[in-house]
């Protein structure tokens, strides 16, 4: 399973709200809903996050057993 809690720690560092990820990036509500949800998210959305961050997909995604 592929989980997303790195990326809140990361958008703190980088002083990035979910707000501004919507208002300013063009988010959409869904994608961040899923991000928190774990659920399922595309490749575009992971490299607009990694690009938006200036970080690694390491610093967002993790792989896990659980």
């Amino acid at each position: 399973m592929i989980v997303f809690d790195k990326l809140w720690l990361t958008m703190k560092e980088k002083n990035i709200s979910q707000y501004k990820l919507l208002k300013e990036y063009g988010f959409s509500s869904g994608q961040l809903d899923r991000l928190r949800k774990n659920a399922n998210v595309n490749t575009y959305t992971l490299n607009q996050l990694c690009k938006i961050l200036n970080c690694k997909l390491e610093d967002i995604a993790e792989y896990t057993d659980d």
